[in-house]
């Protein structure tokens, strides 16, 4: 059995109530045996219930859970804050660890998270899992890309609309400007050799992607089971070690989305993108 621990800062919200029916699910497709096996939540009554449910033991410390567990989900999907903190003790244990969405508050703490992985040489990875929407693999190098998506606020949600244009597009932006009409946002990013994305953001909005490909223009609406296919990639990651796409996309979209947040202060002005690796 290969045991699984659940970090958060509140367990019993929608991801960690949701991710281990996906690895049973997986588990069952691909007669595999992992196992949620502990819980740790920084809000630690929120691990009661939630440990009682999936038949998980309660650690009373996050190093617990790391001495424990054979791998190790960091959560805190609504609280990106915490993750440097959280990545600073989980990840001196050396074990495959996923970081859920948002990876980081900006980029500078990104960056903090890489180095301290780096320098303890532990596996690690983190997304979104509209990444894994089906209905964007026909558009990959397109050179005009326009999504659409929604949520109760733009510094929380857009990171979804940002993972899928880093997916497609597959170079780094160069400039990005934000235009807002009350409640909505439109962000165009600037790429070399004229190619172009925009991204419209609103509440009620669904996810969906609008491009070029096979000579015409073409619109999906994301429908796929995006989730369980994020689950499968983390499972496949935490069997193999093996990644699913280059480091780089993370910084590439922890840049975009702390300039989207700074253009939502400055509309209509044109922000150059600082360049990731730097």
């Amino acid at each position: 059995m290969k045991t699984i621990g659940f970090a958060d800062y509140y367990l019993n919200e929608w991801h960690a109530d949701n991710y281990p029916g996906w690895i049973e699910q997986i588990n069952r497709e691909t007669d595999s045996d992992f196992a949620v096996a502990y819980g740790w939540a920084e809000q630690s009554d929120s691990a009661d219930w939630w440990c009682q449910k999936f038949g998980a033991q309660k650690c009373n410390s996050l190093e617990e859970l790391c001495e424990k567990a054979d791998y190790i989900l960091i959560l805190a999907p609504s609280d990106p804050e915490k993750h440097l903190e959280y990545a600073r003790r989980v990840l001196p244990f050396g074990k495959k660890t996923y970081i859920d969405k948002t990876f980081a508050p900006d980029l500078a703490t990104a960056k903090q998270i890489i180095a301290c992985a780096k320098a303890y040489g532990t596996e690690f990875f983190s997304t979104s899992a509209l990444r894994y929407a089906s209905e964007l693999v026909p558009y990959a190098g397109t050179d005009s890309l326009v999504t659409t998506g929604g949520g109760s606020s733009i510094g929380e949600y857009i990171i979804h609309q940002i993972e899928m244009v880093v997916k497609v597009m597959q170079c780094r932006a160069e400039a990005l400007r934000v235009d807002r009409q009350k409640g909505e946002y439109l962000i165009r990013l600037r790429y070399p050799n004229e190619k172009e994305a925009t991204m419209l953001y609103a509440n009620p909005l669904p996810f969906s992607v609008l491009g070029q490909y096979a000579g015409s223009e073409q619109f999906s609406e994301i429908r796929s089971a995006y989730f369980p296919e994020l689950i499968r990639d983390i499972l496949h990651f935490f069997d193999t070690g093996e990644k699913s796409f280059d480091p780089w996309e993370t910084l590439e979209v922890m840049r975009i989305r702390e300039a989207v947040l700074r253009g939502c202060e400055t509309p209509g002005e044109w922000i150059a993108l600082a360049n990731s690796q730097n």
